[in-house]
């Protein structure tokens, strides 16, 4: 079954009614062979968006467990698990597998790569090859990285920041940058082919402010992906040069500056943010409406903010540098500049916000992980102007207070939203339904956990508890202790829909074509989708999120 009338195929009245399940045109590209090499040869953007979930996911529990064990050691004030050395070479493998395999790929490669043709009317992206090849190349860096720190691991921190990684550390460096770069080709892959589809293969009638906002953000971020990532490869190369052949680059010692390598080094992580949260932020803004039964207050503004934090987004990086030695009147540039990104920010909090007001809201489990996202964002950009004032970040700067703000926006903002676009698109993607009830036990156990795991550590980092170090002073035991216990509420949180939505596969009720009343164009096939997504060209003839609320 395939509309041809795209999302402008019944009026908002039908629209609120489910279809039913159609006996399927096609078969569905799960049925589209069953071989390993169906799979590992795949073109189709669905299959090599199964195949980037399958992957993430198990980088993510891997990750996960290094929290663990940080988070075992952090219960008591002595360094009694493990030691400093090896506690160095865990939180550096839990950042480097959380942020480059997990949080980076999670919703442009797999949600992405599912729905950017299905939500613009197309039947595949625009380079098919490339979009496998992309997937090859994430798995062969991510070997690579994972090779290094589990071979005797990294002990720099995520940040490889120079000379200790350029010339001190006697750790698996040179592996693991290596990784690093191989996956931002991968990246630099996806991010064209998302541009070049969304400029070339809409559906007729689907004019740039016709898109969804899930496709506006999935088009921004993949700009800031093919401009920032090279940044990134010349930055991890030129450190492994040094490395490698003694040649002075950042090395104060050999004639090198190692503030270059920050400013460098930031130029790209710190839009990087925004490739973690943009995608975010286009997840919540379909599943809003859908759930509150309106249209998006302000839709051409949450278009605006989305290109506004894209672009601003690159001329903040020197804010994580205050305490560097840079300039004060960068300082203060770069303060104010840092202070004018959070307004398109507020905006879109506010759009979400006002899109919720006289709304017939329903909470399935979507919309509450959906909600949970917007307000954890907004705590992290809240905590986030502390850190962009120049006097208080001097005093929070490399305290707890900065992992409690990183992780607000990086986990409770993307990996919500993430979870929150699963569950939303999940009878899409399979066919089934899966369990309600345990789908809110788990969004609200993991928002719940998430809390107790990093608001004490605001008040750790407002106390002067330095982040990366393995014992601490007794006084802090007691909010220790509450954020291990919600790291182990947050644990079961994510292990449950690992479980309910494995069991849904085989035995989950089989899914409408629209479940959920949605009015999104990918809801117009059927579910799962058939190999080419629509049995017909589908048109467009007016925006999305045609929404009315229940009487």
């Amino acid at each position: 079954m395939t509309s041809a009338t795209g999302t402008d195929s019944a009026p908002p009245d039908a629209a609120d009614q489910p279809r039913a399940v159609d006996p399927p045109d096609q078969p569905s590209y799960l049925a589209d062979g069953h071989s390993l090499r169906s799979w590992l040869g795949t073109r189709d953007h669905k299959r090599i968006a199964i195949l980037y979930a399958i992957a993430i996911t198990l980088f993510f529990f891997i990750g996960g467990m290094a929290a663990a064990l940080i988070r075992f050691e952090l219960a008591t004030p002595q360094g009694d698990l493990v030691t400093a050395e090896t506690y160095n070479k865990l939180f550096t493998a839990h950042g480097v597998i959380m942020v480059w395999l997990f949080l980076i790929p999670s919703i442009p490669q797999v949600l992405g790569n599912f729905l950017v043709p299905l939500m613009i009317g197309a039947r595949d992206l625009a380079f098919p090859r490339l979009n496998l090849a992309s997937w090859y190349t994430y798995i062969a860096g991510g070997i690579f990285t994972l090779g290094a720190l589990l071979l005797g691991g990294v002990d720099t921190g995520w940040t490889f920041y120079t000379p200790f990684s350029s010339m001190f550390s006697n750790s698996n460096v040179v592996m693991a940058l290596l990784g690093i770069l191989i996956l931002g080709f991968s990246s630099i892959m996806s991010g064209l082919n998302i541009i070049v589809t969304v400029h070339t293969m809409r559906a007729p009638g689907m004019s740039w402010f016709r898109m969804p906002l899930f496709i506006w953000a999935n088009y921004a971020t993949s700009i800031i992906l093919v401009l920032a990532t090279p940044v990134l490869a010349m930055t991890l190369l030129l450190v492994g040069i040094e490395r490698v052949f003694q040649v002075g680059i950042f090395d104060p010692a050999l004639g090198g500056d190692p503030l270059l390598f920050q400013h460098l080094f930031w130029f790209y992580s710190h839009p990087a943010v925004y490739i973690m949260v943009l995608p975010a932020m286009g997840v919540a803004s379909e599943i809003i409406p859908c759930f509150a039964r309106r249209p998006v207050f302000g839709y051409r503004f949450m278009t605006y903010a989305i290109l506004g934090i894209a672009v601003i987004g690159f001329l903040v990086w020197g804010h994580h540098m205050f305490v560097s030695g840079q300039s004060v009147y960068a300082g203060m540039v770069f303060s104010l500049l840092s202070f004018l990104v959070a307004i398109p920010s507020a905006i879109k909090v506010f759009n979400w916000t006002a899109t919720l007001y006289k709304g017939s809201i329903t909470f399935h489990a979507p919309m509450l992980y959906a909600l949970g996202f917007v307000g954890l964002f907004t705590i992290g950009g809240l905590t986030g102007l502390f850190l962009a004032a120049l006097a208080l970040d001097v005093h929070l700067s490399d305290t707890y207070f900065v992992v409690a703000h990183f992780h607000y926006i990086m986990v409770g903002g993307s990996v919500m939203a993430y979870l929150g676009g699963i569950h939303f698109w999940w009878p899409k993607i399979t066919g089934r339904m899966y369990s309600e009830a345990w789908g809110r036990v788990a969004a609200l156990l993991i928002f719940f956990g998430f809390n107790l795991t990093f608001f004490p550590q605001y008040l750790l980092g407002y106390g002067g508890m330095p982040r990366r170090y393995h014992s601490y002073p007794p006084e802090f035991q007691v909010l220790n202790v509450l954020s291990s216990a919600g790291a182990s509420l947050l644990a079961v949180g994510y292990l449950l829909p690992l479980i309910y939505l494995t069991w849904s596969l085989f035995k989950g009720k089989r899914a409408a074509a629209d479940p959920w009343r949605a009015t999104g164009l990918e809801w117009q096939t059927d579910s799962p989708p058939p190999t080419h997504n629509f049995a017909e060209q589908p048109i467009v003839t007016r925006g999305p999120y045609a929404y009315t609320p229940t009487p």
